[in-house]
């Protein structure tokens, strides 16, 4: 029997490491589901990513009940861990905070295509470096 989704919710959490406060309480509260029934869940399912920020979907249909899709980590994460850096430059034309390979724009990019607004990898690589250079990080061969 088909349900009827009535909201959608968007959130950021950190694998295997939701629990019923803020972002995530108040969130799906408000749309009347079981908090607790959904960290358990979202938790078994992200257990092997603990520690890392991953986009959730999160629908919510008429009847309460819910299901969610895991996207892979923004890339602006990926890259921030890659160059071992804690957050990207102020001024990315001038002032350049790390460097990264060629080879590893093109391995997020495989990964992260599935997520990505585009239909092939050469156009995810694009992006990718265009994340890469105006957070100031510099590209090599």
């Amino acid at each position: 029997m088909y349900k009827k989704i009535i909201k959608i919710i968007k959130l950021q959490i950190k694998g295997g490491l939701a629990n019923p406060a803020p972002p995530i309480g108040p969130a799906l509260g408000a749309a009347g589901v079981n908090i607790m029934d959904f960290c358990k869940k979202y938790n078994f399912s992200t257990q092997n990513d603990k520690g890392k920020l991953l986009p959730v979907i999160i629908s919510i249909y008429d009847d309460k009940s819910f299901d969610f899709i895991i996207k892979t980590p923004p890339v602006s994460k990926q890259l921030l861990e890659i160059c071992k850096i804690d957050k990207g430059s102020k001024e990315s034309n001038k002032i350049k905070v790390g460097k990264i390979h060629w080879f590893e724009i093109k391995n997020i990019a495989k990964k992260k295509i599935i997520d990505m607004n585009c239909f092939n990898i050469k156009s995810a690589i694009s992006m990718v470096a265009g994340t890469a250079r105006s957070m100031g990080i510099e590209i090599f061969d």
